[in-house]
């Protein structure tokens, strides 16, 4: 009989380890290894007698390719996230911070499936079946017929799902309760997880039914487990939000049958999540007029224009290294940001403290935001408040030159529909107009910050330095 093979798996990341140590070496967390039994080591080749393979037939680039099929939500937002629906057979993995709404959302789901004839099966692995019609009834969604089914044994989900047609939709609340009798672990772990996940995602390929699959997220928000499970869905999906903010983005980090680009809004309330058809105003529905230090950024996330407020604040600093507080946006981008202030527009920032926050809770990866955050980062300074109806978008380099960024007609129409009448974009974008939209391009940081400085009020505090002016 073959021997146990005995491994050491760290429960942050996946690595598999030779022996046990305190540090895992691949992704740097402590104590995070865990001795597991694993299947009995491999037979040596030499006493293998396996079967030949066999001929495939090998194909082409060339040939019809069909759509693949979607089964729709019911829920536009979400819809634009996955590609239009769910696609049969597919795995989704759903992560995000406990009580950001994931499983309310999913439940949503399903019982709108549900409510058009569509068989949908909630498992839960971390509630009790009260406890979801509880929730189910607060949403007001207790008549629809969703299959409610309260264990963490794999292997009675799968009889249990098989026992009938198999369902449209499978959710499992959370994959980190599941457990299976193949292998010897404790449920949750990095073996047990991803065994589980194998499992199901076996269940779906063979059946057609579509599995979507919770899991937590660690405190740098990756999702929880072995990252071999990302690689295993087909899709990924992260649901954020600021604790604070009523907000909640719905992102797609992978998508086999669709883009990765676009984003859902939506509201949490007291009956669930709504859905935000027009999430710029919603950003925008509370800034402050004429106050310095804020800028309207137009962006672009997926094929959706999204125009939300850049807020900065430059304060004197008594410590020796200035703090840099962000919110919403890549800190080395800021550092890039002010690098290119000081040494190409000679505004010193190195004596204080700069905050910046992107408002209502909305993360920001685009490049096209470095003329926003630059002219708040001035306005705050200087004490000049920018113009409330323009919107700013481009590039900045390291020269200081500002670059063009796609889509700027989408950008120009988003913001003249929402009552903006002027619009600072790259030089590049000269020619680009929207009805109703005063269109000024600038080719460099400095003209912008010149502009800024000679509007700003007198006595105003120095650019050069933070001194008062006579």
């Amino acid at each position: 009989m073959a021997k146990t093979r005995t491994s050491y798996v760290c429960q942050a990341c996946g690595a598999v380890h030779a022996r046990w140590q305190g540090k895992c070496e691949a992704c740097g967390a402590w104590n995070t290894i865990v001795e597991e039994a694993g299947a009995p080591a491999a037979v040596p080749a030499a006493q293998r007698t396996g079967r030949k393979g066999r001929v495939v037939r090998l194909e082409t680039l060339k040939g019809g390719g069909a759509e693949a099929p979607r089964i729709s939500t019911g829920i536009s937002e979400f819809d634009r996230v996955v590609g239009g629906g769910f696609v049969p057979g597919s795995v989704v993995l759903l992560g995000g911070d406990p009580g950001i709404g994931k499983s309310t959302l999913l439940i949503e789901a399903a019982a709108k499936l549900a409510a058009v004839g569509k068989r949908a099966a909630y498992v839960t692995g971390e509630e009790a079946i009260a406890q979801v019609r509880m929730r189910a009834e607060r949403l007001g969604l207790a008549d629809a017929p969703v299959e409610l089914l309260a264990e963490t044994n794999v292997e009675d989900v799968l009889a249990t799902l098989k026992a009938d047609e198999p369902p449209a939709l499978v959710v499992v609340d959370s994959i980190q309760t599941m457990w299976t009798e193949t292998v010897e672990s404790a449920p949750g772990t990095v073996t047990q997880v991803r065994a589980s996940t194998q499992l199901l995602l076996r269940y779906a390929k063979t059946t057609g039914a579509c599995v979507v699959l919770i899991g937590h997220v660690t405190k740098e928000g990756q999702i929880a487990g072995p990252r071999v499970v990302e690689h295993m869905v087909d899709t990924v999906l992260s649901f954020e939000g600021e604790g604070g903010h009523a907000f909640r983005i719905l992102r797609a980090l992978k998508n086999r049958f669709g883009p990765t680009d676009e984003i859902g809004v939506f509201e949490m309330t007291g009956l669930g999540l709504k859905e935000v058809a027009n999430p710029s105003e919603l950003f925008l529905a509370e800034r402050n007029l004429g106050t310095p230090g804020t800028a309207v950024f137009a962006g672009i996330e997926g094929t959706r224009p999204l125009l939300v407020e850049i807020q900065a604040l430059a304060a004197p600093t008594t410590l020796g290294t200035p703090r840099r507080a962000v919110v919403g946006w890549d800190p080395n981008r800021l550092s890039m940001i002010l690098a290119v202030l000081e040494a190409r527009c000679g505004v010193r920032l190195s004596g204080h403290d700069v905050y910046l926050n992107v408002a209502g809770g909305l993360r920001i990866v685009e490049p096209a935001a470095d003329l926003a955050v630059a002219a708040a980062l001035v306005s705050a300074l200087t004490g000049t408040p920018l113009p409330a109806d323009a919107v700013y978008f481009g590039e900045v380099s390291l020269s200081g030159a500002v670059r063009a960024v796609p889509q700027a007609a989408a950008r120009l129409k988003e913001a003249g529909k929402l009552g903006f009448t002027r619009a600072m974009i790259p030089e590049s974008g000269r020619g680009a107009s929207a009805e109703g939209l005063k269109v000024v391009t600038v080719a460099s940081l400095s003209a912008v910050v010149a502009d800024l400085v000679a509007r700003a009020p007198r006595p105003r505090r120095s650019v050069a330095g933070g001194a008062e002016d006579g």
